[in-house]
């Protein structure tokens, strides 16, 4: 083997390094073995020690060489167990540097890379990275992509930097590191760092292959211009590129794009462009048009377009059918949402619970509480399983029909299905024990939340508060009280009104001022349910002064009296001979 330069040598050692020390440590272990040997004479020792040499010798560079190179090669023959690989690398070309004749070769940058690489020792690496400024050399486009986009993923950006500016001169890499780099910043959602490497390709006129182009419009996209990306890909068609393994990723961004400036005419002229150019179509490509109509509501064509995915099993996103599904209930086409579903189970997709909650609600808010019982059983009929908040939903519509039989029936079913910590759910159970004075089996329900850690929410503890308030169990609405405060649960107008109807039935009047002052001081405003509570509060103390100021705050909220209410004040100040206030109240307030 010949050896034509020092820096050759010095490659050549360091890349020998390893296999020498291997080579060493078996021959070692040979001799040993044999030396421990009674049946060998020591001239075949001696033979046994020598094979190697002979077999495997070493590179013998020169006295010259070796001088110019450096001093000292005692690292090579250092044990592994001293110094690794890596460290014996970097040393020697260390010492080589101070040879003010010596310049690396490519070949020696890219393995020294891969060492401090794989060892991940980032000071190697920036001094390397500053040698390639001083020397001028430029490692491969294969180790440069592989060292800025390890950097940036290790957020070393002044590494990365670096080598950018290594290679910004280099047209033969210079694209391909910089895609590399676009790739790096945008997984980590540094977005406006991409753009900014494309402004300064743009300067130093390094032209943008396909990668670069995808990274750049979705930058743009991500961090809200999505009005720049068509024009990226109109200069991206200029420059008539092939087809590329990025054609899927930047049409993906481009209809991303038309979907957010609600232009999906133009997403569908390119997509069908796109199909006669021969590039392949994706299921992505048809959610995202489907999905881009319907937010517009030009529900035919999304419809048309949905059809002909369907004929060629390319439906695949859950979400885009709720979309659709939410479209279609907006606009009152309510029967199509069942065909929705029915496609879903013809592309064996499962409907989520989320979209058969949103068509049973819908049926509900459009066309009533019994259309919303009769689309819940047909998607059971279908074979569609419900899960909890399809549950607590048809509970809830069971319990505005009145039906509490029914509404217990589906809580059973729903906790045998494992879905038993639905606060909601438990609410409306809660509230129908209630209504059927069954106060004890409303307790063990919220004994038995709390068992499986699902906190009440106000509205159970409003339900509480109503039913035990009804039961005049003034010390159980303490507690019940006391418990939301202890919860830091801030009660609402609700839990105000129940706590003063309680003490008001209990006839505890002074209870009834103090809750109410604390409701109007922590902003409450009077509804007619308060108000009616409180017109009888202060009429049967004789407090006409409070009683006033309560009428003037309930003209500053804008609540009307209704005719009951109008007769209690009337009457009132008529007892109290407030003839002039009698007077201000019949100017001020209209019957309703």
């Amino acid at each position: 083997m010949a050896v034509s330069s020092p820096a050759a040598w010095l490659f050549t050692a360091v890349s020998c390094t390893k296999s020498t020390q291997n080579l060493s440590h078996r021959w070692k272990k040979k001799s040993i073995l044999i030396s421990n040997s009674s049946s060998c004479s020591s001239p075949i020792l001696e033979e046994e020690e020598q094979t190697p040499t002979d077999h495997h010798p070493l590179i013998k560079p020169s006295s010259s060489t070796l001088s110019l190179q450096f001093q000292d090669f005692s690292l090579l023959s250092m044990p592994e167990s001293n110094i690794s690989n890596e460290d014996l690398a970097y040393k020697n070309y260390q010492k080589a540097k101070q040879n003010p004749d010596f310049k690396p070769e490519k070949s020696m940058i890219n393995t020294l890379i891969g060492y401090s690489c794989k060892s991940r020792n980032w000071g190697v690496i920036s001094s390397i990275c500053d040698d390639l400024k001083n020397f001028k050399v430029v490692p491969d486009s294969v180790t440069c992509c592989k060292l800025v986009g390890f950097s940036i993923k290790a957020r070393k950006f002044k590494i990365a930097n670096n080598i950018l500016n290594v290679v910004e001169t280099n047209r033969e890499i210079a694209t391909l590191v910089f895609d590399s780099a676009m790739k790096g910043y945008n997984k980590l959602h540094m977005y406006s760092s991409t753009i900014a490497l494309h402004e300064r390709m743009k300067f130093a006129e390094i032209s943008l292959n396909p990668g670069c182009y995808y990274w750049f419009m979705e930058a743009n996209l991500k961090v809200g211009n999505a009005d720049k990306v068509p024009e990226i890909f109109r200069d991206l068609e200029k420059r008539g590129f092939s087809s590329t393994v990025y054609d899927k990723e930047i049409h993906q961004v481009l209809f991303k794009s038309f979907d957010e400036l609600r232009r999906p005419y133009e997403a569908l002229e390119i997509f069908r462009e796109m199909v006669n150019k021969g590039i392949k179509e994706d299921h992505s490509f048809y959610s995202t048009l489907i999905s881009s109509f319907a937010r517009i509501r030009e529900l035919k064509v999304a419809e048309t377009l949905l059809h002909e995915a369907e004929a060629k099993k390319m439906l695949r996103d859950p979400a885009m059918f709720l979309k659709l599904i939410l479209a279609y209930i907006e606009e009152d086409w309510l029967e199509k949402t069942i065909e929705v579903v029915s496609i879903m189970k013809n592309m064996n997709i499962k409907p989520s619970d989320c979209i058969l909650c949103t068509i049973v609600n819908g049926f509900s808010k459009k066309k009533g509480l019994k259309a919303a019982v009769k689309v819940y059983d047909d998607l059971i009929q279908q074979g569609n399983k419900p899960g909890q908040v399809t549950y607590a939903s048809i509970i809830n519509i069971y319990y505005r029909l009145g039906l509490y039989l029914k509404s217990e029936q589906i809580f059973h079913e729903m906790e045998e299905q494992g879905f038993d910590k639905c606060v909601v759910a438990y609410s409306n159970m809660i509230a129908i024990c209630g209504k059927s004075n069954r106060l004890r089996e409303a307790m063990k329900l919220v004994a038995k939340m709390k068992e499986k850690r699902c906190e009440p929410n106000i509205w159970v503890y409003n339900s509480l508060l109503d039913m035990q308030g009804r039961a005049m169990n003034l010390s159980r609405v303490e507690k019940i009280w006391k418990e939301m405060k202890r919860k830091k649960i801030s009660p609402d107008k609700i839990s105000y009104t129940s706590m003063i109807g309680a003490y008001n039935k209990g006839r505890e009047f002074e209870k009834c001022i103090q809750y109410y002052n604390e409701f109007r001081v922590n902003g409450g405003a009077i509804d007619r349910a308060m108000a009616g509570i409180m017109v009888g509060v202060y009429s049967k103390m004789s407090r006409v002064d409070e009683l006033v100021k309560l009428l003037q705050d309930m003209k500053a909220d804008g609540t009307k009296l209704d005719l009951r209410l109008h007769k209690s004040v009337l009457n009132a100040l008529r007892d109290a001979g407030m003839l002039s206030q009698e007077k201000w109240l019949l100017e001020s307030f209209v019957s309703s």
